[in-house]
């Protein structure tokens, strides 16, 4: 290839390639913008490599850029589109979540997966199957091992078959995605002797979806909040409490967390069963903030980084 003969030709000459890889390059010259033809067919010692790279210039700005732009606002007109249809559909019928409990404690696994599969045959949206049938769900299941109704064998089978369903809707959920991470980062972990991990898992799904980089631990016994925030820069912590016997733990556990932290203005969120039933143990155990609705967790944690960072800039 013979080496341009100037900066302003081996300009032209990346943004020509540019185009050509983005399969735009036959748009130059034929925007109603765009310069005359009979400028580009003048000799070559009467064009400058300057009037070549403006003319390049000036139908990206008036041309490409305009079609690109005309194309992500009807990319973003189908999602709208397709939620609003959803919605349209309505949630599941009433009696779908107790069937739903029934199924993944006595039925079979294909029983199961048909069951899902006609939620979204009726057109049902992945989020509503999410929030409204098995989360409800996984609540029945926690319910009925409280009051001794069913074995400790039946419930982990049980919550078994609902994170498989999860994890297998996930990948349609995600169509829906917010773009990249843009360097955000939360941590969502158990307290420390807390079992309760499908509503944790959940929680991570939406927040993946809204573009957040995600740490989900939910080992439970094992889990290390102080061990895991000292180690890793996180913009927000989220903890599940499962029970009121792990309230002791949040005042002293959150107090150690944000020590520990390698960003001093981490924003904490508690959430859990303890939380859905009593939201008062927020006020006392040093939480920012208690979210009890997976689908708001993101859009929380986003005013809470930004106000948190606001007060550290403004104490500076």
């Amino acid at each position: 290839m013979e080496r341009p003969s100037s900066n302003f030709e081996a300009a032209g000459t990346l943004a020509m390639e540019t185009l050509a890889t983005l399969g735009l390059s036959g748009s130059m010259g034929q925007s109603a913008s765009s310069p005359p033809p009979s400028l580009l067919e003048e000799a070559d010692d009467e064009v400058t490599p300057q009037q070549r790279l403006s003319h390049i210039v000036h139908t990206i700005e008036q041309d490409i850029i305009p079609r690109l732009l005309r194309s992500h606002a009807d990319v973003r007109a189908v999602r709208q589109a397709t939620r609003q249809a959803a919605a349209r559909t309505g949630p599941p019928e009433p009696d779908a979540v107790e069937e739903a409990t029934k199924l993944v404690l006595t039925g079979t696994e294909d029983g199961w997966a048909a069951s899902i599969d006609a939620q979204l045959a009726r057109g049902v949206s992945v989020e509503d199957i999410y929030i409204r049938l098995l989360a409800p769900a996984a609540r029945e299941l926690g319910r009925l091992w409280d009051e001794d109704l069913v074995s400790f064998t039946d419930v982990t089978l049980g919550v078994g078959r609902l994170q498989r369903a999860m994890r297998t809707l996930s990948p349609a959920f995600d169509q829906d995605k917010n773009g990249g991470t843009d360097g955000r980062r939360v941590l969502l972990i158990a307290a420390p002797g807390n079992g309760h991990s499908f509503g944790l898992m959940m929680v991570a799904e939406f927040f993946r979806r809204a573009g957040w980089d995600v740490v989900c631990d939910t080992s439970g016994d094992a889990s290390d909040p102080v061990r895991r925030v000292a180690a890793d820069w996180y913009d927000v912590v989220g903890i599940s409490v499962g029970g009121d016997d792990q309230l002791a733990w949040l005042t002293a556990g959150l107090a150690r967390v944000r020590d520990a932290s390698r960003n001093p203005a981490i924003g904490v969120m508690v959430g859990g069963p303890v939380f859905s039933r009593d939201v008062n143990p927020a006020g006392t155990c040093g939480a920012d903030c208690v979210v009890t609705d997976a689908r708001l967790a993101p859009e929380v944690a986003q005013d809470l980084m930004c106000s948190r960072s606001g007060r550290l800039a403004a104490a500076a």
